[in-house]
């Protein structure tokens, strides 16, 4: 069955972004052409923010009627704290898939923070990749897996089979596999639970958000 144009709306933006990070991890700190690899995440904000701002109205996941409420936008960030707990410590070495193939420093060569690339990158991590991910992983993935016909699906009635699926091809997008089955079954938690996305997406953000303050703070730049 042929995708339909709401699931490429879905499917487009994580496309563009998983395409950038391959990229970043492909491309070597001294090329022919003088880029510093670190900036494509800066292209994350051009282009897979101009692929969401694209496709918005077609989002209705983000109507206003689909907003939370206040309960559920403080259950929401109380979420997301505790996945970044959480997050940042599952991370012994049997708790990895490898180790990340595009590491991401983003200090000068004078050894001082990189201010303008460490803004870039928390940005693209706070407002873009939350919106993003939980477009594909949760609005189509969770759905699409209980019914092709995914737009039809009411996420409170997706069912254990598509969240569990659905968190574990999460889980295989990242280094930190047992933090992403928490992260990943936590923010399908909340989609279940409420019927909004929105309250998957501030948790998301809320976590990010938070943990990229967190390894700027405390140098830990592996976690980024």
């Amino acid at each position: 069955m042929p995708l339909s144009q709401a699931a490429w709306a879905r499917i487009v933006p994580f496309a563009l972004f998983m395409l950038l990070l391959a990229l970043r991890g492909a491309l070597p700190e001294q090329n022919a052409w003088g880029l510093d690899p670190r900036w494509i995440y800066g292209l994350n904000l051009l282009i897979v923010g101009g692929a969401l701002a694209w496709f918005w109205r077609g989002y209705g996941e983000f109507a206003r009627q689909n907003r939370p409420t206040a309960g559920e936008a403080g259950l929401s960030v109380v979420v997301g704290l505790v996945v970044f707990g959480l997050w940042i410590s599952l991370d012994a070495p049997w708790m990895r898939l490898g180790d990340a193939t595009a590491p991401f420093v983003p200090m000068t060569s004078a050894g001082t923070p990189d201010w303008p690339l460490i803004a870039v990158r928390w940005i693209g991590a706070t407002l873009v990749v939350p919106v993003m991910e939980e477009l594909f992983w949760r609005s189509f993935l969770m759905r699409w897996i209980a019914s092709p016909q995914f737009e039809t699906v009411d996420p409170r009635a997706a069912g254990l089979r598509a969240l569990v699926l659905s968190t574990f091809v999460f889980m295989l997008a990242h280094t930190l596999w047992l933090a992403a089955i928490v992260a990943g079954a936590a923010y399908a938690w909340l989609y279940v639970r409420t019927g909004k996305l929105w309250c998957a997406v501030i948790a998301h953000a809320v976590t990010n958000g938070v943990l990229g303050i967190w390894v700027v703070y405390s140098g830990r730049w592996e976690f980024w």
